[in-house]
């Protein structure tokens, strides 16, 4: 999350990540959304893997992402249930959960009946 918080901050074009389910997981929620335009696998000799993310930008150079937030961390894990999903923004962003059926949106999840843990928020 930080490597493109920062990358669309600099209006870099792309960025490299290292790769693993989750990430990709949540990469393919982002680009279902419309948040990147977007993401591909690259074999790295060295290490596990890495996604190249491609930005998205608006046409006046203004970055799509205006802001993301990590909300579940390592020592801090947040769950909620469909109920409880919270809105960001006013509905102006969304919040991206790991369930048990799979990473998805929170529209998804609340569709769904499904609960879990928030992994992040975008706006």
């Amino acid at each position: 999350m930080t490597r493109i918080r920062n990358a669309s901050r600099k209006q870099k074009e792309k960025v490299d990540i290292p790769s693993s389910r989750i990430k990709g997981s949540v990469l393919k929620v982002m680009r279902e959304e419309g948040f990147i335009a977007g993401f591909k696998p690259i074999q790295d000799q060295k290490r596990q893997g890495v996604f190249r993310v491609l930005l998205k930008y608006t046409p006046q150079k203004e970055p799509v992402i205006r802001g993301l937030l990590r909300v579940s961390k390592p020592g801090r894990r947040v769950y909620c249930r469909s109920r409880e999903i919270p809105r960001v923004r006013q509905g102006f962003g969304i919040t991206i959960l790991s369930t048990s059926k799979g990473v998805m949106a929170g529209s998804q999840a609340q569709d769904r009946h499904l609960g879990g843990e928030i992994l992040c928020q975008l706006w």
